[in-house]
């Protein structure tokens, strides 16, 4: 039987990536452009899940059962023309509603290429996810490197994201002759089983530690400590570097149980968010980075599939990515709210003690 094309599966993860990596990168651009107080632009960042989460629920399922491999196309081609948009706000609103487009877009892209990579695995028997994540963080890295130092030779962040999206587009040219199917069992309606609402709730909390350090990284080190934008573009990439490199361990990693992983990490985790609330200087806060990306960087992989070696991928893959994703997409905004709150070091030690209450958790699932 035909599967997925693993180059377009792979690059999807990585274009994906590259976004996200971006999109921190420019994110205090595009707080300069649209004028918005850290709370405010936390609250925007939520409206990410408010296009991503029914997607990926409602949508991105049915796309996958329908139309198989090509669904990763059609979610590569919506997401390139969605992408642009969040760079040409210059108010809130008009940063919400292109948050929810691009949202939507990421969501539908995301389900495809897990649903892939989950069907490649189950086919050949060989752990492929931690590689596929890892590849989604080597894409943060580049593209959260590549736009801080575009930044600081002067380049804004409508070019940032329009380049963006053309890597994007020609990922769809890629995946638009992949005929193969996901998978073998299509399951109607939305039929969500007890297990999965567990696996799903652990990797929200694993996410909200994921989408806060990612997304307020550039932030953090240029406001809070004073960093310049080649500087604080490391943020976000050195992360995501931290992420890759634990997920390519992960994929090594055949003979450790996902649940040691999974703890082990998060416990890493809750000691990199310490290091970055207490940090004194870009360098310390750039290495407490680096440290929290290697602790959150297998409960994707590891959750995600665990989920799609189920009989039902795209459905299992579509419940868990949308329960999970919602930690991923309230972290930004939970950052930026505890910030006007307080301080942006306080919102790190929320996300330490969210990481700590994953690791505690994850001692008690059974994820192989």
């Amino acid at each position: 039987m035909q599967l997925p094309s693993k180059a377009a599966t792979l690059a999807g993860f990585a274009v994906l990536g590259a976004f996200w990596g971006a999109w921190a990168s420019v994110l205090p651009s595009v707080q300069e452009a649209t004028h918005s107080s850290k709370g405010a632009l936390g609250v925007a960042l939520l409206f990410a899940s408010v296009g991503s989460v029914p997607t990926m629920l409602l949508l991105a399922a049915p796309a996958v059962d329908r139309f198989g491999a090509r669904a990763t196309a059609l979610g590569a081609a919506a997401f390139a023309a969605a992408a642009t948009l969040p760079g040409l706000a210059t108010s809130l609103p008009a940063l919400i509603l292109a948050l929810v487009a691009a949202g939507a877009a990421s969501g539908l892209l995301d389900v495809s290429i897990n649903a892939s990579a989950g069907r490649i695995e189950a086919a050949t028997g060989r752990r492929l996810q931690p590689l596929a994540h890892g590849l989604y963080s080597v894409g943060v890295l580049a593209g959260a490197v590549g736009a801080g130092l575009a930044r600081s030779h002067g380049v804004s962040r409508e070019p940032i994201l329009l380049a963006v999206a053309i890597c994007t587009a020609l990922l769809a040219l890629l995946a638009s002759g992949d005929r193969a199917r996901v998978h073998l069992e299509r399951t109607p309606g939305i039929r969500i089983a007890r297990g999965l609402i567990v696996v799903g709730a652990l990797a929200a909390a694993a996410f909200v530690v994921e989408g806060g350090s990612e997304s307020w990284s550039a932030l953090f080190l240029e406001r809070q400590l004073h960093a310049h934008p080649s500087i604080s573009g490391l943020g976000p990439g050195i992360f995501g570097g931290s992420m890759a490199i634990g997920r390519f361990f992960g994929q090594a990693a055949h003979r450790v149980s996902a649940r040691l992983l999974v703890a082990g990490g998060c416990t890493l985790a809750t000691a990199g968010c310490i290091v970055v609330a207490a940090a004194p200087s870009p360098a310390i806060g750039i290495a407490g980075f680096a440290i929290a990306g290697a602790g959150v960087s297998l409960n994707a992989p590891i959750l995600f599939g665990f989920a799609a070696r189920r009989a039902d991928a795209a459905t299992s893959v579509a419940t868990v990515t949308t329960i999970g994703y919602l930690g991923l997409l309230i972290g930004p905004p939970l950052v930026g709210l505890v910030a006007q709150a307080s301080s942006l070091r306080v919102s790190f030690l929320v996300l330490a003690a969210v990481a700590a209450a994953v690791a505690a958790a994850a001692t008690r699932m059974h994820l192989d």
